[in-house]
């Protein structure tokens, strides 16, 4: 029972859910609260490695999100990895690493493997999807570096860098700009259209 406002007498009778509704204590919300945010696994046990130099904002970003991260700047040997691997989570790795089927057998634990580069030839990959653990790559990684140096390859063979550079290390000087041409109003011929193909053509334009 409760009453309907300050300022009446009367006592009214409220149906039990609306009135525990009403009444609902504050350690209840926070609880109901805490259920809809929460994760299937807490993410402070969470142990996660990454290999071969991966950028300290990476690293960083993963800790401050609550991780366990450890680094290491090289890569480990298949015996050092099967040590690693028993009670970890996420493996990134970068070229180096060879993540062998020793190694995914090793596991109990894994739940993915991160390649920080364009392919996942170092990783076996059979041996993985037996163990139902997913394998990432990066394929945008790389794609603006390498698509800016084939523009700047452009750049140094249209001038003959290449060749200015040898003659003046054999003592000469090229003063002359015979054979030497601007880029600019080229038509430039792609072969594939993919990631840094693409890049290619957006830069050149």
């Amino acid at each position: 029972q409760g009453q309907c406002c300050v300022c009446c007498t009367r006592r009214c009778e409220f149906p039990p859910p609306l009135y525990e509704s009403m009444a609902e204590p504050s350690a209840k919300r926070a609880r109901v609260a805490e259920e809809e945010t929460a994760t299937s696994f807490p993410k402070n046990k969470i142990k996660v490695l990454l290999l071969e130099g991966v950028a300290q904002k990476g690293i960083q970003m993963l800790k401050d999100d609550g991780f366990q991260v450890e680094a290491l700047k090289t890569a480990l040997t298949e015996d050092e990895l099967v040590a690693k691997v028993k009670d970890l989570h996420i493996l990134g790795i970068r070229s180096k690493t060879q993540v062998t089927k020793k190694v995914i057998e090793a596991s109990n634990r894994l739940l993915a493997i991160s390649c920080f580069c364009i392919g996942t030839d170092q990783v076996d990959l059979q041996a993985a999807q037996s163990k139902g653990i997913p394998v990432f790559n990066a394929p945008f990684a790389n794609t603006r570096s390498v698509a800016e140096l084939i523009i700047g390859n452009i750049v140094g063979l249209s001038r003959k860098i290449g060749d200015c550079t040898a003659t003046m290390h054999r003592g000469g000087w090229f003063k002359q700009a015979v054979g030497c041409y601007e880029i600019r109003g080229k038509t430039l011929g792609l072969v594939g259209y993919g990631h840094i193909g693409s890049q290619v053509s957006v830069l050149a334009e």
